[in-house]
């Protein structure tokens, strides 16, 4: 491992609409609600992009993404209908993400907004169904581009000294994650990496403010 505490680097592409409509529904806590962005962890030519709508349905949240090739994130940002031969898997749950992806995207007129990094430690079951990660070093700027990079000139950075801990798990709730609860006194709480990059980056630098609500209260919880 060339980084501390056995973690790798991980890039974020978040769009959102002209008016953040994304960030304020999250800020104004709507129970049903989403985010568009594409998951990266390297600019390398063969690494795939993630095209990635993460929802929240009530206290629910989904997931769905796909694998994209590199030559065709800046065609499909721009608007350009999905086909097969943009994924990596040609699987029907992939290709029906990318189409979920584009027709929300093109629904809100998004674009790309602000590009998030972070140093994530992660530890995965066997099979899959339990999952603890560690976020350190979050840092975000603005990329208005239609393409994806690595670098950052001058990151604004979130959650500063703090380690986000998220504690996944599919089915049953492990009992050692209760007892890990409890030991080390966890409480849950909200670590929104987009709503607190844009807060600190400033909403008036990244999209329009004219649809500010007056009793805004700048909580989220995802």
């Amino acid at each position: 491992m060339d980084k501390p505490n056995f973690s790798y680097p991980v890039h974020s592409l978040y769009l959102d609409s002209p008016h953040l409509r994304l960030y304020w529904d999250t800020i104004n806590g709507n129970k049903n609600r989403y985010k568009l962005r594409l998951r990266y962890y390297s600019t390398d030519p063969g690494s795939p992009i993630f095209f990635e709508v993460k929802r929240r349905v009530n206290n629910c949240i989904l997931k769905q993404r796909g694998g994209v090739r590199q030559e065709a994130v800046e065609q499909l940002l721009n608007g350009h209908l999905p086909e097969p031969a943009h994924l990596i898997s040609q699987s029907g749950k992939a290709i029906t993400a990318l189409d979920r992806f584009c027709h929300l995207m093109n629904e809100i007129h998004a674009k790309p907004t602000v590009h998030i990094a972070y140093l994530r430690e992660a530890y995965v079951s066997d099979n899959d169904a339990v999952r603890v990660t560690l976020d350190r070093e979050v840092r975000a700027e603005p990329n208005f581009a239609f393409g994806i990079k690595t670098h950052m000139a001058e990151p604004a950075h979130s959650f500063k000294r703090t380690v986000i801990l998220e504690l996944k798990f599919t089915n049953r709730f492990p009992d050692w994650f209760k007892e890990l609860v409890r030991v080390f006194g966890v409480v849950q709480c909200g670590a929104a990496k987009y709503c607190e990059s844009i807060q600190n980056l400033g909403p008036q630098k990244i999209g329009s403010l004219d649809m500010l609500p007056s009793h805004a209260s700048f909580q989220a919880d995802w």
